[in-house]
């Protein structure tokens, strides 16, 4: 089997959110990419506490693209650091995982 994950990223828009949704999926490091909307973030960032809406995007894709799918995400994204987080897919439908292979290039 191989290596499948889901991606978190936060995006600061709704607009924000699927651009990028669009491009990793179009270029092929991404198969699918869910977008909820308007979640509430806070968080610390440069000494104070930030409380913003934000949208939140689950990507699904392959270990073997995480790091062209991370630094495609870093140039779309307008925040200084991105949060860009990788879990491991353990188990899945097994069709569900053939459709990745079959979205994904490489």
């Amino acid at each position: 089997m191989k290596d499948y994950i889901l991606v978190v990223v936060t995006a600061s828009s709704m607009e924000e959110g699927e651009r990028i949704a669009r491009a990793v999926v179009d270029e092929g490091i991404a198969a699918c990419c869910n977008i909820l909307p308007e979640i509430r973030s806070i968080y610390r960032w440069k000494g104070k506490i930030c409380d913003e809406r934000e949208v939140m995007l689950f990507i699904k894709s392959r270990a073997s693209l995480f790091n062209a799918l991370r630094e495609r995400v870093k140039e779309l994204h307008s925040y200084e650091i991105p949060e860009i987080i990788s879990f491991q897919i353990e188990r899945g439908l097994e069709e569900y995982l053939k459709w990745i292979d079959g979205s994904v290039k490489g």
